[in-house]
């Protein structure tokens, strides 16, 4: 979709569509559950956890941290990561109006 197209929508449409172009790769939605069930994650835990190169894993926080999902601070020489638990409710609030706004009247 065009950058001009993107104006067409309400603020929230958009939000949304680029939250589900984000979470559109299955490692991404794998690190942030592994840090959903941590305090705090250093980039090097993720690598030896998801089992991809610490290159990609990097290109894939910064992905989720594009879109306010994560939080992270330098300790030392690593990057340690936190799920952003306002932008995530924020989400979570935009997901379940539109679930509970979807009215299922076919088949």
């Amino acid at each position: 979709m065009g950058v001009t197209k993107t104006q067409m929508f309400t603020e929230e449409q958009n939000d949304l569509a680029q939250f589900f172009k984000v979470l559109g790769h299955p490692a991404r939605v794998a690190i942030l559950q592994y840090i959903s069930k941590q305090n705090t994650c250093i980039c090097n835990d993720l690598v030896e956890e998801i089992g991809l190169a610490q290159a990609t894993i990097s290109q894939h926080l910064k992905e989720l941290k594009s879109i306010g999902l994560l939080k992270g601070e330098v300790e030392g020489k690593s990057m340690c990561y936190c799920i952003n638990v306002e932008r995530w409710s924020i989400i979570q609030n935009q997901l379940n109006t539109f679930f509970n706004t979807t009215k299922s009247n076919c088949c």
